[in-house]
């Protein structure tokens, strides 16, 4: 079976610490990436949360800048996590165009 070529938000990669909170649960992480859509963090090793969870999480900028929002985690791997933004506060949301620049419009092929 050969690969097929599809497409996705572009990727930045960003370094910043990423606080990952749910009720009473929380785990601190570094982030991998950020895209228009969702973000990728590396697993925190106590990670206890699963596919399918609202998460709420708080990147922590340079700049004493941080942007909060609401995310679903959609993929799990021994090594990282990736969220689907479900929920960007609107103050937050200029902070977070941003952050991505040029990024938030582009795509990028990748393969399966």
């Amino acid at each position: 079976m050969s690969a097929q070529n599809l497409y996705r938000h572009a990727r930045l990669h960003v370094v910043s610490a990423v606080l990952l909170s749910r009720g009473a649960e929380s785990a601190q992480s570094e982030m991998v990436d950020i895209s228009a859509t969702g973000l990728c963090v590396q697993r925190p090793q106590q990670w206890q949360g699963g596919r399918g969870q609202l998460w709420t999480l708080d990147l922590l900028l340079e700049g004493d800048a941080h942007i909060n929002l609401e995310a679903t985690c959609v993929r799990e791997t021994e090594h990282k996590l990736c969220f689907e933004f479900t929920r960007i506060p609107e103050d937050r949301q200029i902070p977070l165009w941003n952050l991505l620049g040029g990024y938030a419009d582009r795509v990028e092929a990748f393969n399966t």
